[in-house]
């Protein structure tokens, strides 16, 4: 599903590719990027509007770990105290540590990657953030391997809470495997809340072999319609759709190399949750947010398309109430079920299209702010 180019290949040739393409991947982040500023596109950039909470988190992290920052988005569900989280791709392991400060010393944080470079970074620091926070022990700890294969790190089935990844799994020769691995390792009720770069169609295979593209997160990117089917596949039933920015290319030759190729930089949360159906129904439930998330204390934003507000009921379909029961947020919810009839369609959760990302610059917008479109000179704000 990555390309048609690799439909027809035996298991051997598979194989062979994906060490080609983690090769790649590791050259280009651990050695030909010195930092963040060498990006040649925005698609890693982090979103401005930072709550008083993020900032003070942020600025508990050392320098040499934010430098080597190449994520596209701050990856940070709500509700994680006491939470065990497992970071796809972690770099040098700015997204685990600002985890780590919100799981608490009752959480984990364990971050994996394949990059020799990145992971010296992220460990040699681990003291250093323990010593920050006041932790009696560390609570982040650091593996080496592929995100296809978390198995051979032995992770067990059933035993995290919440994934997250950050402009990651579209550097993966693999996103079936990624996704599998995903499922299998989360408890039920738990959720991949992540970060990644979309195309608005299939990227051809002679795209995905650029290793420059491919190294910035943008020819290894899927349709995003592809992806939506590849998670319904793999068991996540109902994909939900966080937020979307537009990714601009500042560098006139890769642009003319993309032709009219678009992307957007997308945040999307999954859930391992059981009772759900592949198309949103209705059967009057509903629920009443209690308004006790932590600064989410008036309103709760789920996902693009639902919205909470404390002591007010709101209708939910069957797959959002079974969704809600089963994870994390159950007990900032009240449920009521109202006797399951079935009333048709819940039209509200169905049918996304491409109207619903930001694929493209909208005439109002402006071009002030790193997450904003390409200024005449690029900037990182990463």
């Amino acid at each position: 599903m990555t390309s048609t180019s690799q439909c027809c290949n035996s298991p051997n040739d598979k194989d062979t590719n994906n060490e080609s393409t983690h090769d790649v991947v590791k050259d280009y982040y651990g050695k030909v990027l010195a930092g963040s500023d060498d990006l040649q596109t925005n698609a890693c950039c982090t979103d401005d509007g930072l709550s008083t909470l993020m900032k003070t988190v942020l600025s508990n992290i050392h320098d040499e770990v934010l430098t080597r920052y190449y994520g596209c988005g701050l990856v940070t569900p709500e509700s994680l105290a006491g939470c065990h989280i497992l970071d796809l791709g972690c770099g040098a392991g700015r997204d685990c540590y600002a985890l780590a400060q919100l799981v608490g010393e009752s959480g984990s944080v364990i971050g994996v990657d394949m990059t020799d470079e990145q992971l010296a970074v992220a460990n040699k620091h681990i003291e250093y953030h323990q010593n920050k926070f006041g932790f009696a022990k560390p609570n982040t700890t650091f593996l080496k391997g592929y995100i296809e294969k978390l198995d051979e790190l032995n992770i067990p089935d059933n035993s995290i809470d919440v994934v997250i990844s950050n402009c990651v799994i579209n550097l993966s020769p693999d996103k079936n495997a990624v996704l599998k691995e995903v499922f299998r390792i989360l408890k039920p009720g738990g959720e991949i809340y992540f970060s990644d770069v979309y195309a608005d169609r299939r990227v051809p295979s002679h795209l995905v072999e650029d290793p420059l593209l491919y190294g910035e997160c943008l020819s290894g990117a899927l349709y995003w319609n592809d992806f939506e089917n590849l998670a319904k596949h793999l068991g996540f039933a109902e994909p939900r759709l966080v937020s979307s920015r537009v990714i601009t290319v500042d560098n006139d030759e890769l642009a003319a190399k993309l032709e009219d190729i678009r992307f957007t930089s997308a945040t999307y949360r999954l859930f391992k949750a059981d009772g759900l159906e592949t198309d949103a129904q209705d059967y009057g439930h509903q629920v009443k947010y209690l308004g006790t998330i932590t600064e989410h204390e008036q309103a709760f934003h789920f996902d693009q398309s639902t919205y909470f507000v404390k002591g007010e009921v709101t209708n939910v379909s069957g797959n959002q109430w079974h969704t809600l029961k089963q994870s994390r947020f159950n007990k900032y919810f009240e449920f009521i079920e109202n006797d399951s009839k079935h009333l048709g369609f819940f039209a509200a959760q169905n049918q996304r299209s491409e109207a619903d990302f930001h694929f493209q610059i909208e005439p109002q917008q402006s071009a002030s702010g790193c997450c904003s479109p390409a200024p005449a000179k690029k900037t990182s704000c990463c």
